[in-house]
């Protein structure tokens, strides 16, 4: 069982309580989970190779003050119960305690339970019970569904946090600036599962400076090419910046045809007037 180290406070042979999951979104659910963790703790990510990540390790990191530890779960998915649970005890040598959520599976075929840990390792156990949200299960995949279906204050409040993506900044058609608003442009690299195609009212970082932005997340009815561009809406000296992140508030409307250019900057400044009244009222969570 190999397990490669992504962030380290404490190392390895050190730490004494773990928390295992897939933690893919780092939500309110997971947050709780983790308050059950102490001194010289550590995180086991279980890496089930999501295409798209609602958040990948670099920002896990930015996010968490744990060592984060990473698991291929390919490795595993084969283990009898005993066996991953003797692997993991020779891997994390002064192990005492682990935190699971309550419905986490081991073993061939998921056929054991978080509450059957402690019985077979020996290892003191917490299990932390479900957590609820407007009478919801809070799960990464519900939050999928929410960011798919531009439900972005929910997906937010699940997260506990204004959902986020960073990318480099690349250049675009140059067709903003002359003829529209000037925007810059996104490029996530597929890291990021991005939320439903349209226009969102959202907060773009830069150079660890927070601006006011609209941002549009889709096919460009310009060149017929997906792009994730965003239009700052406060004073704003463009340099040589090399990347951004865009923070998604609330989601203004649906993509749209246009006739001319003429009718999409009309829009676009109506989008922009839509977007400074809702981030007067909204607020940027960055956890």
């Amino acid at each position: 069982m190999e397990i490669s180290s992504i962030f380290t406070i404490t190392k390895k042979d050190e730490l004494k309580d773990l928390a295992i999951g897939c933690f893919d979104g780092l939500h309110l659910a997971h947050f709780a989970l983790f308050k059950e963790l102490t001194d010289k703790a550590g995180i086991l990510l279980i890496d089930k190779s999501y295409k798209y990540n609602l958040s990948p390790n670099e920002d896990k990191k930015k996010i968490l003050n744990f060592s984060i530890f990473s698991l291929d779960f390919k490795e595993i998915k084969t283990m009898q119960g005993d066996e991953f649970l003797r692997a993991l005890k020779l891997e994390f040598k002064s192990l005492k305690k682990l935190v699971l959520g309550y419905d986490f599976r081991f073993g061939l075929n998921r056929a054991f339970s978080a509450y059957d840990v402690e019985r077979i390792s020996g290892i003191k156990t917490v299990v932390v019970p479900e957590f609820k949200l407007d009478g919801l299960s809070v799960h990464s995949k519900l939050i999928r569904e929410f960011l798919k279906e531009g439900k972005i204050q929910k997906a937010n409040k699940f997260l506990g946090r204004s959902y986020s993506v960073k990318g480099k900044i690349i250049k675009g058609q140059g067709l903003g600036s002359k003829e529209l608003v000037a925007t810059i442009n996104l490029d996530c690299e597929d890291k990021y599962l991005l939320p439903k195609n349209g226009v969102y009212a959202t907060v773009t970082k830069i150079n660890s400076k927070l601006f006011k932005s609209v941002s549009f997340v889709g096919i460009r009815n310009t060149d017929l090419n997906f792009s994730l561009e965003t239009h700052i809406l406060e004073d704003f000296k463009e340099e040589n910046f090399k990347e951004a992140r865009v923070f998604f508030l609330d989601f203004l409307r649906e993509n749209q045809k246009f006739q001319n250019l003429y009718e999409l900057k009309k829009q676009i400044l109506k989008d922009c007037d839509e977007a400074s009244s809702i981030l007067k009222k909204e607020k940027l969570n960055e956890r």
